[in-house]
């Protein structure tokens, strides 16, 4: 008789993303009971089939089958879930533990840490600052795991401590320190949550909103902790799976400007306020904001005192640097700060100004398109009747993306109508329609196309 066959396991490493690995992390996060940080409502489902089950063997003496995956408030655990509890790209599997107080690297409660209550002021710069700090140490994901700081390494973790809260939050309860606010209040330091509270480790999940990749508000750059560890990425509105659920709050103790200063209200509108308000001799608050800004995106160099309300020629150097930074040229870099220029400062968006470089006379060092990519020449290149070296560039970039079908023969120097029309077709591909896909590059599609 041949004997059976021995087997061994194997202790799954604690990051693997396979299937199996998720679900029982999943379980493992369910079978807690609350009071070491499992979540009620999974807790009184668990109890409930345990009683059934009880109910099953003295009733008609037969026990209900064996249950493999529990319903939980009608949403499925494990893989029944379905694609929206595949991996954190595409719908975050982000068990995260319950509000508590800020702990130490073991898990245990810092001495006379204080209990997570209160709003603490702070600005939208210092939270934005907060979290590149996270993402530029690519701090892991853990459930279990606390920074030195205290704050746990989870996607709640994260916001908290972004926000400066004095304790970690959960998905639950980050609302109860915000106002909810609309899609077209949106500015860094906001967050996007989806708590569900029929089975938070189905789906939950907190973002912090880093500003509007472009103009269409299609995608914005999104801050979270998420398997493997903490990023930043464009991210399709709300986001990539439960967009419905997702909705928009503010921190009720953010100001905006710089860190540590009081700032504007909260509530100050991000609108351009006008060319005017940037003329020589002009006074106002905007100038104030311009500079604010200018300074937290790498341009204090540029100022011997303030920035202040009155438009001066640092304002003007430091613009310039932005713009140039951005990759732009020509009019499209003047050091006056026009619509583009101001919403992408106002919400984070683009690239910072680089360390020393240039003071307004030069384009910086690293001041090409994104990743290397070839400098914006400006929008007037692009035009019926020019003949330019970057129209072809152009062409032969859109051809190796997969977007020349219009080409009947080139490309070529000259702007033509088929240059226009497969511009348009990149720019539709992006998810743009109207005006922003009118087949002429602004600088947004020149950075998408040579990133």
């Amino acid at each position: 008789m041949e004997a059976a066959p021995l087997f061994e396991e194997f202790a799954p490493e604690r990051d693997c993303d396979c299937p199996g690995c998720i679900h029982l992390r999943r379980t493992t996060a369910l079978a807690l009971p609350p009071r070491l940080g499992g979540h009620p409502a999974a807790h009184g489902a668990r109890r409930a089939l345990v009683l059934a089950a009880a109910a099953g063997t003295v009733l008609g003496g037969q026990a209900l089958p064996a249950v493999a995956s529990a319903e939980v408030g009608g949403v499925p655990a494990g893989p029944e879930a379905g694609p929206e509890a595949g991996p954190a790209d595409t719908g975050p599997d982000t068990p995260q533990g319950p509000a508590s107080p800020l702990h130490g690297r073991q898990g245990v409660a810092l001495p006379g840490a204080p209990a997570p209550t209160g709003v603490r002021a702070t600005t939208r710069t210092e939270i934005i600052n907060r979290a590149k700090a996270w993402v530029a140490e690519k701090v892991p994901y853990s459930m279990e795991k606390y920074r030195p700081d205290g704050y746990r390494q989870d996607c709640s973790g994260f916001v908290s401590m972004a926000w400066n809260l004095g304790g970690n939050e959960w998905t639950g309860s980050l609302d109860t320190y915000a106002t909810r606010i609309s899609k077209d209040q949106l500015q860094p330091g906001d967050i996007l949550l989806f708590h569900n509270p029929a089975n938070p480790t189905n789906g939950s999940h907190v973002t912090l909103f880093g500003g509007w990749t472009d103009y269409t508000r299609t995608h914005y750059l999104a801050y979270e902790l998420a398997r493997p560890h903490a990023r930043k990425q464009s991210t399709p509105y709300a986001y990539w799976t439960y967009a419905d659920r997702y909705v928009a709050y503010r921190y009720k103790g953010v100001g905006v400007g710089s860190p540590g200063g009081p700032g504007p209200s909260a509530s100050a509108p991000a609108r351009y306020p006008g060319a005017a308000a940037f003329a020589p001799g002009a006074s106002n608050k905007h100038v104030t904001r311009l500079g604010e800004a200018l300074v937290a995106r790498g341009g204090k160099r540029f100022y011997r005192s303030g920035p202040g309300p009155r438009w001066s020629d640092a304002d003007r150097r430091a613009t310039r640097a932005f713009q140039l930074a951005q990759g732009w040229r020509g009019g499209d870099a003047d050091g006056r700060p026009g619509p583009t220029t101001w919403s992408y400062l106002v919400e984070g968006k683009g690239r910072d100004i680089p360390a020393g470089g240039s003071t307004g006379g030069s384009a910086p060092h690293g001041s090409h398109g994104a990743a290397g990519g070839p400098a914006y020449p400006g929008r007037g290149v692009f035009r019926p009747g020019q003949s330019h070296a970057a129209i072809e560039r152009l062409g032969r970039q859109l051809v190796r993306k997969g977007f020349g079908r219009h080409y009947a023969r080139g490309p070529g120097r000259s702007w033509s109508e088929s240059d226009r029309r497969n511009v348009e077709a990149f720019q539709r591909s992006q998810g743009w329609r109207g005006a922003a896909a009118d087949g002429f590059p602004g600088p947004e599609t020149w950075r998408r196309l040579f990133r």
